[in-house]
């Protein structure tokens, strides 16, 4: 085990300033694969938190059986429906999602994606073969786990944001709540990459970001945040800071806290027990602002 350096009070990294001649291609490309019949919402919730992080042009590549809900959630975002087994996609999106991931600046791959053979044999191939910049959450993380070894050959930068449940699936190791616990495990499964290109976002109170030599441990966010769909806000801020020049560890580190400080502006006028996803997302450019 590598020592680990703390870098929690270092800094945050920080976006360039818009440039005055910029345009919506300035500001990157994401493509966003997810989504599935009950759980529309999930990539939907992070194609708007892509999108209110700065992301100049955003598309969900969602099942065909999906894609009106999907698209009726935001005018902002594109959506491309490819073939399905009623449910979730079918092994004939494969090839159509792959010519997507070679136009985008940064992939997002998980949310509400659901379970299937197909579906894992999907994640393999992005995650294996893809050179483009992924972030990685949910179902995407839960594919992983049935093919771990994968993890050790990226083919450029991955971010992996799993809550404690999905990093037990991927290690076979549960998480306990101490702080020095929680970050020697994020390092440990983003020193299953020997190229370092992975960086770790170990979800829960005091998020641990980490990659092959360094952690940090957030002070953002609150309770209130425990509840369906805020990682999938997450994924969305994530991807969004990557399209936008910054480095996979700049763009988790800057992305867990802008994160968490929605959440806590957001609990100040609704309250923790009422908090909900989308409040993140209505309370980003306040977030931004305060930066």
């Amino acid at each position: 085990m590598p020592d680990m350096k703390d870098v929690s009070t270092q800094p945050l990294p920080k976006l360039e300033p818009r440039d005055r001649l910029g345009h919506k291609g300035s500001y990157g490309r994401v493509l966003l694969i997810g989504g599935s019949r009950g759980m529309a919402g999930s990539i939907s919730l992070s194609g708007m938190a892509a999108l209110r992080s700065g992301a100049g042009l955003v598309t969900i590549a969602t099942p065909r059986c999906v894609q009106s809900v999907v698209a009726s959630f935001a005018p902002a975002y594109m959506t491309v429906g490819l073939a399905d087994n009623d449910d979730t996609f079918d092994t004939p999106a494969t090839e159509p999602i792959l010519e997507l991931a070679g136009k985008a600046d940064v992939i997002a791959l998980g949310p509400g994606l659901g379970r299937s053979p197909a579906v894992t044999q999907l994640v393999k191939r992005l995650y294996g073969q893809v050179a483009t910049p992924m972030v990685v959450d949910a179902d995407g993380l839960n594919a992983l786990a049935e093919m771990p070894a994968v993890l050790s050959k990226p083919p450029a930068p991955r971010v992996l944001t799993p809550h404690p449940g999905e990093f037990a699936r991927l290690t076979g190791e549960s998480v306990g709540v101490r702080p020095s616990t929680r970050s020697q495990a994020a390092l440990q499964l983003a020193t299953r990459d020997p190229s370092g290109q992975t960086v770790v976002v170990l979800k829960g109170a005091g998020t641990v970001v980490a990659n092959h030599k360094q952690y940090a441990v957030n002070t953002t966010g609150n309770p209130g945040m425990a509840t369906g769909g805020t990682g999938d806000v997450l994924t969305g801020i994530v991807a969004a800071f990557v399209a936008q020049g910054l480095e996979a560890w700049q763009a988790a580190r800057l992305a867990v806290h802008v994160h968490g400080l929605a959440g806590d502006l957001a609990a100040e006028q609704v309250g923790q027990v009422s908090l909900i996803a989308p409040d993140l997302i209505d309370f980003l450019p306040v977030a931004f602002d305060q930066l």
